[in-house]
């Protein structure tokens, strides 16, 4: 399996305003096979205190066991255990059904205000594959890589001064 860039995103709601429009986007991007969703974590506290989690995941169970066992491998070296003992560890992680968070997740959930929301996505790029390669095979390495606000484009004169700050303002640098 060829895995693409991986990015994650760690977003924060406010004032969440949930109408499905995030999960049809991130769906309109997979079936253009622009993006996969590798794993996907919703945390939402009502005013109440109370706590709603969404797990979710775009890969199907052959790909969640081939996906956990490459990067459980890849982890489990880094930390000092054999390819094999974190691949096992990868695919566990990878399957289990469990939409409870978990109990190192509890103190950021502790941290999220009354009435607001977070997420946590793992994307993988697939449309960054082909270009990867081509850069692979010119000898080329990735240096750096970052997302640039639209305020910052505004210094180089690529955006205007009133876009950056309505693109600003209507993302909140979500992305």
């Amino acid at each position: 399996m060829t895995i693409g860039p991986v990015q994650l995103l760690v977003l924060g709601f406010d004032h969440p305003n949930f109408q499905g429009r995030i999960r049809a986007e991130l769906e309109r991007l997979r079936d253009d096979d622009m993006i996969r969703v590798i794993d996907f974590l919703a945390v939402h506290k009502d005013v109440g205190g109370e706590v709603s989690v969404l797990k979710e995941s775009q890969l199907d169970e052959a790909e969640r066991i081939e996906f956990g066992a490459v990067v459980g491998a890849l982890v489990g070296i880094g930390a000092g255990l054999t390819a094999e003992e974190g691949a096992e560890i990868g695919i566990e992680v990878m399957t289990e059904e469990d939409d409870s968070v978990d109990d190192l997740s509890w103190d950021a959930v502790a941290e999220i205000p009354e009435g607001s929301a977070a997420a946590l996505v793992l994307l993988e790029h697939r449309w960054a594959i082909p270009l990867r390669e081509a850069l692979a095979d010119a000898g080329g390495v990735r240096l750096a890589s970052e997302f640039v606000s639209p305020l910052d484009l505004v210094e180089v004169g690529l955006v205007a001064a009133q876009e950056a700050e309505a693109l600003a303002a209507r993302s909140q640098d979500a992305i």
